[in-house]
């Protein structure tokens, strides 16, 4: 046990500095390049909140690799990175120096899908994945049950790879239809420990609170880094860079379209697409600090399953203020600006949305 850190806890210099990292979080919302709409600086508070929230869960509260503990980090009050509308999002920290097993039942779920990885944003030394593994590819028993071991050697039947960097495990269940489908239900355990956790230490309080505060800071500024470069694309859906998706954890299964979006309150952003062959996809709004707007409540995203599709194959999605009356339309949910995507998982192509701003009155009119 270090001395420092007992004395920096009884000084109260360990809180003190993780306030003031904290305090710097704010300072990003309050830039001048963020937003001064009232909604939008609303949210952003909201967010930062949000986001402080997972992240003490997941760096002080559930931070021990010795009895890792699957805790949901994204969900309906907590959004981060363009959250998707239609995963169940599931993390655990654990260590590339201990081997571990998932139990599982696989469910009706869509699309399940299992990944390693290093880093945490605002930390440096780089983030990325560490190993990957599609329940497509998995041994599954004919009940429905499976176990995938994670370790850092290769191992016969599920194997999902680790590094002696590993740090934390990302697992994604993600729904085509929310109202019938049942997610996996899955448990973690480390492989030749007596599931008893590290006992708590001014060390390691002082070193998650530090490292909470540190990883706010990051997301929160890489993000919106992210928004503000979309805004050079306003209202259109550029494909995003593979490289710079995989290095903030996202899925390599996955190809995305991130954006911009802004409309006055006549005009409606009109976007058609012909869907590849594809194990999923889907479109969603988001606010600014790329948070999904409220899918529980308002139709914010449209998927494979619950898009209308026009005879030729081809679907269209309108972002509209209020209700033009057509398909797929997209409700702003009373913000004027922000944050989009959209995405294909495991597609054959990857075609390029077409985008254009109307009228909305002229909507229903369009061929």
């Amino acid at each position: 046990m270090s001395d420092d850190s007992i004395s920096r806890l009884m000084s109260g210099t360990t809180w003190s500095e993780f306030c003031d990292t904290l305090k710097m979080a704010g300072d990003i919302i309050m830039r001048k390049t963020s937003p001064t709409d009232p909604l939008d600086r609303a949210e952003g508070f909201r967010y930062l909140s949000r986001v402080m929230r997972v992240i003490v869960e997941a760096f002080v509260e559930n931070a021990d690799p010795r009895a890792p503990v699957l805790f949901r980090a994204a969900h309906e009050t907590a959004k981060m990175g363009a959250d998707n509308p239609d995963n169940y999002y599931q993390y655990a920290s654990i260590s590339g120096g201990y081997e571990y097993r998932l139990r599982g039942t696989r469910g009706t779920i869509a699309y399940l899908g299992f990944g390693t990885y290093k880093g945490n944003y605002g930390i440096g030394g780089g983030t990325g994945e560490t190993g990957y593994l599609d329940a497509r590819d998995m041994a599954i028993s004919p009940d429905g049950t499976f176990e995938v071991i994670l370790s850092s050697r290769k191992t016969p039947g599920n194997w999902l790879p680790m590094t002696a960097e590993t740090s934390s495990l990302i697992i994604r269940q993600t729904f085509a239809d929310r109202a019938r489908e049942l997610i996996a239900d899955i448990t973690i355990e480390r492989i030749g420990g007596d599931g008893m956790p590290t006992p708590v230490t001014p060390e390691g309080i002082e070193q998650g609170l530090t490292m909470a505060s540190k990883i706010v800071l990051g997301a929160v500024t890489m993000f919106a880094n992210w928004a503000e470069s979309f805004m050079k694309h306003t209202n259109r859906l550029p494909q995003f860079d593979p490289a710079v998706s995989l290095a903030a954890m996202g899925d390599p299964n996955i190809c995305y379209y991130h954006s911009y979006w802004k409309l006055a309150d006549d005009e409606a952003l009109v976007i058609d697409v012909t869907p590849p062959e594809c194990e999923a996809w889907n479109f969603q709004l988001d606010n600014h600090w790329m948070e999904s707007l409220d899918y529980r409540y308002y139709p914010v995203w449209v998927n494979k399953h619950t898009a209308k599709y026009r005879a030729d194959g081809s679907v269209r999605i309108v972002v509209a203020h209020r209700n033009p009356g057509v398909d797929n339309w997209i409700d702003t949910v009373g913000h004027r600006q922000g944050t989009m995507l959209f995405r294909w998982i495991r597609a054959a192509e990857h075609p390029q949305p077409e985008t254009r701003v109307v009228k909305a009155t002229a909507v229903r009119d369009l061929p």
